[in-house]
């Protein structure tokens, strides 16, 4: 998968998961270009729309785009230490800091 000129992959783990939880490339795209990334223990870290990112993908974005993404701009990710996509899903709590 390609976001921007930017190669991300994906592992299988993550390509079924967006599949089971209606979460297209092109929400993935979206999450990856304008999320926040929160490091977790481990060396993974978490990528997710903060009200800032909301904000700005809100001034970006045509109304029509937006719309398109609805409820999937409430989704994270779960990227390794190497950049891949290891899993994703929707957020129904808050992310929690390691600072």
């Amino acid at each position: 998968m390609q976001v921007g000129s930017i190669p991300v992959q994906c592992t299988a783990h993550a390509r079924a998961r967006m599949k089971q939880r209606g979460i297209d490339d092109a929400a993935l795209a979206t999450l990856l270009a304008y999320g926040r990334a929160e490091h977790q223990p481990g060396g993974s870290s978490i990528v997710f729309l903060d009200k800032r990112a909301r904000r700005r993908l809100e001034r970006e974005l045509d109304d029509e785009s937006l719309k398109a993404l609805g409820k999937r701009l409430g989704a994270y990710a779960v990227l390794a230490r190497d950049g891949a996509v290891v899993t994703v899903g929707h957020r129904y709590r808050r992310i929690r800091r390691y600072s």
